[in-house]
């Protein structure tokens, strides 16, 4: 997939006010600090589309950007060690899942992944929970540049043994980093054969 335009939308916090229209959509998350404003700017090659920001927490809404004017590309707030109000968290998680349950048009949800790290409880339990509601999702590994590459597939199979103790299969994976934009071609590839599934 080529594309030629990417603009941000709006920003959200209900449901009521996401934008209508005839576009599939694909949802970004992941825990916070995991690389998700850099993947977005990756893929669109737009510098500065998503903001990028060193705290933690820093998405605290549903940002809709619209891609080649027939697509809808969704940062939603990350989970994790964000420093934030219990209260604050409690809004996010809420938001959260109505759009994860309520919107229709929301075609995968690509869960971030930092590969560095070794399985943390909030991704795993988000993913089951992503399961448990029969919400179709796939698996981004992030910051692959800062591994050597001969540990990649270690730290892969090390995350896949984990998510077998849940699964009987595992979801599509993609390993990517934004610095050298890898995984580039593969995700947006993906995302095209889906999106030819809409109507």
């Amino acid at each position: 997939m080529n594309i030629s335009t990417a603009e941000f939308l709006c920003s959200n916090t209900k449901m009521e006010k996401l934008p209508e229209g005839p576009f599939p959509e694909f949802a970004f998350i992941g825990r916070s600090n995991v690389g998700k404003s850099s993947l977005i700017n990756m893929l669109t090659r737009r510098k500065g589309l998503a903001k990028i920001s060193n705290t933690p927490g820093k998405t605290q809404t549903i940002n809709h950007f619209i891609i080649n004017n027939s697509w809808y590309m969704v940062d939603l707030p990350g989970y994790g060690f964000a420093k934030v109000a219990q209260t604050t968290r409690a809004n996010w998680e809420q938001m959260i899942s109505q759009y994860l349950q309520q919107r229709i048009n929301l075609m995968c949800v690509f869960v971030l992944i930092d590969i560095r790290l070794t399985p943390q409880k909030s991704d795993i339990a988000f993913i089951n929970r992503l399961g448990e509601l029969a919400i179709a999702f796939s698996i981004i590994f992030t910051k692959a540049d800062k591994l050597p590459k001969a540990k990649i597939p270690f730290q892969v199979a090390e995350y896949n043994k984990t998510l077998l103790e849940h699964w009987e299969e595992l979801p599509k994976q993609f390993i990517t980093s934004s610095e050298k934009s890898t995984g580039r071609e593969d995700l947006l590839d993906y995302i095209d054969a889906i999106s030819k599934n809409y109507s």
